[in-house]
């Protein structure tokens, strides 16, 4: 899931972007209304999270703009203003969710988790064999048991699932989880599937997660050897 999120305050910025990305999800950062409007022109942001006020822009001015769009993401406004006035303001003009600052990050995270639940069709629950992965509540299982999981490896299987049967390239992968451009030169994915394999197919008769040679990776329930590419 990635994540849009347009506020000029640095502290709070970092404060948000660790902290969502330690929840799995992949957050670009704009700190001004210029660079967001310019992000969201560029690429299919799954929610944003908009401040109102900015240094080069009307907050909820640019949330005009972004719901002026034919195709727009869930909208939540974080923003110092309190009033009911401005949070009346702000959902009659298109946002799905205000809240305020101070704000806990628990509360944030919830209201992130049900917009993007609100906003997308794609299931909460996804299974393969007797592996279960439930996106709401970040739990997975295979036969019964529960499997601990880092973040970054919960976003990868998740991806996995997703695409299930689909051969996924390392670059594609790095820039679902990682936001970032794959260089061709880290092992970073190869590092994190040998983690997976370790917690989900290990002592298992059914391997899931398979290799497709000089491609990537991909989770399939026919316990083939590795497919050449």
């Amino acid at each position: 899931m990635r994540i849009l999120l347009i506020e000029d305050e640095e502290r709070i910025a970092g404060f948000v972007q660790r902290g969502l990305a330690e929840s799995g999800y992949s957050v670009e950062w704009a700190a001004t209304g210029s660079n967001g409007m310019e992000a969201v022109q560029q690429v299919d942001f799954d929610l944003i999270i908009l401040d109102l006020m900015l240094p080069d822009a009307d907050g909820l001015e640019l949330l005009e703009k972004i719901r002026a769009r034919p195709i727009s993401p869930p909208i939540l406004i974080l923003s110092a203003k309190g009033r009911l006035e401005d949070r009346v303001r702000g959902l009659e003009l298109g946002a799905d969710d205000y809240l305020t600052k101070p704000f806990a990050f628990a509360e944030l995270l919830a209201r992130v988790r049900a917009l993007l639940r609100r906003g997308s069709a794609l299931p909460d629950r996804l299974n393969a064999a007797d592996l279960t992965l439930d996106c709401v509540r970040r739990k997975v299982t295979r036969d019964g048991r529960t499997i601990d999981l880092a973040p970054k490896e919960f976003s990868i299987l998740e991806m996995l699932l997703r695409n299930q049967g689909r051969p996924l390239t390392r670059t594609a992968i790095v820039e679902h989880v990682w936001d970032a451009e794959y260089d061709g030169l880290t092992n970073i994915v190869d590092v994190y599937i040998r983690h997976l394999r370790a917690k989900i197919d290990e002592g298992a008769e059914l391997k899931l997660i398979r290799t497709v040679r000089g491609v990537g990776y991909m989770l399939d329930t026919t316990n083939g050897v590795e497919l050449e590419a």
